[in-house]
């Protein structure tokens, strides 16, 4: 496929004046483990804002996939029960974790159940965290825009995507997360702009898309988008929105950056579901409704618009894809690696976290490989981690309600074996479908929720208040 260099050069100078923008900004002379990982704590609202904005919303392929097939659906299953599980995450959890002082989640899973949940939390949050999905789509849209081989574009999205986050920490981070930003609204904002401007209305969709798409659930069955409200609770424990939290300059900003963080998918979400019907209606028999998006724009977009609109894409992407090193890199290199060295310094923790990054770019890049849907990828990994960190997290933050020490790991193991086995049974031929057709997820929770019910039943203790406090003192490990 050829385009016009213009619209090749747009999204070229996009990518490299990203990384030079991260490999400036991470330029500190002195830099602190407190810095490299939350930049002192000193993330302002704005910055706040916008890297959470753009870390959430890199399933921009996925998106288009889906949007395309079910139209306002989208909306009802990647929009309403994320923003839900964000306003909970933001009213209830954000300013206790806040106070913590903490740097991640296994440091609240140690600082109330101990090391070996801690452990296990932080292999959960490692695999999660791999953005195998994200690189899926740059790897698609690296391959549709240059022409190049799938593992060379994986490649080279990858090395895009961390370079600078290998220098320059949590600071270069924000500071692309800020570029990525711009790009991703003011990208889609032209596409729907144009499309309208072009075909009108809610008046030209309603001729040339079947009904059920303006439907909540899009034709499918009620229970296909009820899973979704379920595996959105995996937003009260995603690892990014713990990460700006601990980072933030205080508590009212933790609280407020998520707030107004909702306000702004809820306008995104309103430009991808447009232009997925768009799609719809002028692409119904497109053959891969993934790349829907890219290849409406190319219709649509004069010379070098469309090729602004291609750099709002990889923008999109990226700015998951970077966060997602991150985390699973502090994962893997801190919480796994140097808090298993009893003689490690703290000052050695960017080098482990270094470490942790190859590592995630490695798994990531072997699991993009193998991956066929990425709709299916947010399903099973949703499916099983959530139950296995949901409970024993939300309840960390309570010294009344919280789950028994003794119990935890036990139904950590147990909720997440579950979990992986009836993901697994169909896909190994095992079953045609999910056994005594439940959903995994539904699975996981209900073991997780019987072990809690039964731990409080026989455990009924109240916990000291001062041992959060205490435990909380031995993980924080300040510099």
């Amino acid at each position: 496929m050829r385009f016009h260099w213009i619209d090749l050069a747009i999204p070229a100078l996009y990518v490299v004046g990203t990384l030079v923008v991260g490999l400036i900004r991470g330029r500190v002379p002195r830099r602190s483990t407190d810095e490299f990982l939350l930049m002192g704590r000193r993330l302002t609202l704005p910055a706040f804002v916008a890297t959470l904005v753009g870390t959430w919303y890199g399933g921009i392929f996925g998106i288009s996939e889906y949007a395309w097939r079910f139209g306002l659906s989208n909306w009802f299953v990647f929009g309403v029960p994320y923003y839900l599980h964000a306003a909970i995450f933001a009213v209830f959890l954000a300013r206790r974790a806040r106070q913590t002082r903490l740097y991640s989640i296994p440091d609240q899973l140690e600082a109330s159940y101990g090391r070996g949940v801690a452990r296990l939390g932080a292999l959960v949050v490692f695999v999660m965290t791999m953005p195998a999905a994200y690189l899926v789509m740059l790897g698609t849209l690296g391959r549709w825009i240059t022409g190049w081989s799938y593992p060379a574009a994986l490649v080279a999205g990858l090395l895009f995507s961390t370079l600078y986050i290998y220098t320059g920490g949590l600071r270069s981070l924000v500071a692309t997360d800020i570029v990525y930003f711009l790009f991703m609204y003011c990208g889609f904002a032209v596409m729907v702009v144009a499309l309208t401007a072009q075909y009108g209305g809610l008046g030209f969709l309603q001729t040339k898309v079947p009904p059920e798409l303006f439907t909540p659930t899009g034709g499918q069955s009620f229970t296909a988008v009820l899973v979704w409200y379920f595996i959105a609770s995996t937003t009260l424990i995603e690892p990014y929105f713990y990460h700006c939290v601990y980072a933030s300059d205080s508590r009212r900003t933790a609280t407020s950056g998520i707030l107004i963080s909702i306000l702004f998918w809820i306008f995104f979400d309103f430009m991808t579901t447009t232009t997925g019907l768009y799609a719809r209606a002028l692409l119904p028999d497109i053959s891969d409704p993934t790349v829907a998006f890219s290849e409406l724009a190319r219709r649509v977009l004069p010379i070098g618009f469309f090729g602004f609109f291609l750099a709002s894409l990889l923008a999109t992407v990226m700015s998951t894809v970077d966060s997602s090193y991150f985390i699973a890199a502090g994962a893997f290199g801190r919480d796994l690696v140097w808090k298993s060295r009893k003689s490690a310094q703290v000052s050695e923790i960017p080098r482990y976290v270094r470490i942790g990054l190859v590592a995630s770019c490695m798994g990531s890049f072997l699991l993009a490989l193998t991956t066929e849907s990425i709709i299916t990828l947010w399903h099973d990994l949703g499916s099983v981690g959530a139950p296995v960190l949901v409970l024993p997290m939300l309840t960390s933050f309570s010294r009344r309600h919280r789950f028994p020490r003794s119990w935890v790991l036990p139904s950590m193991i147990l909720s997440g074996s579950a979990s992986f086995i009836w993901t697994l049974a169909p896909k190994l031929g095992l079953s045609g479908h999910y056994w005594l057709g439940i959903q995994p997820i539904y699975m996981g929770f209900g073991i997780s929720l019987a072990c809690y019910l039964v731990a409080l039943r026989a455990h009924r203790t109240v916990i000291n208040p001062s041992d959060m406090s205490e435990a909380v003192e031995t993980v924080k490990k300040p510099t």
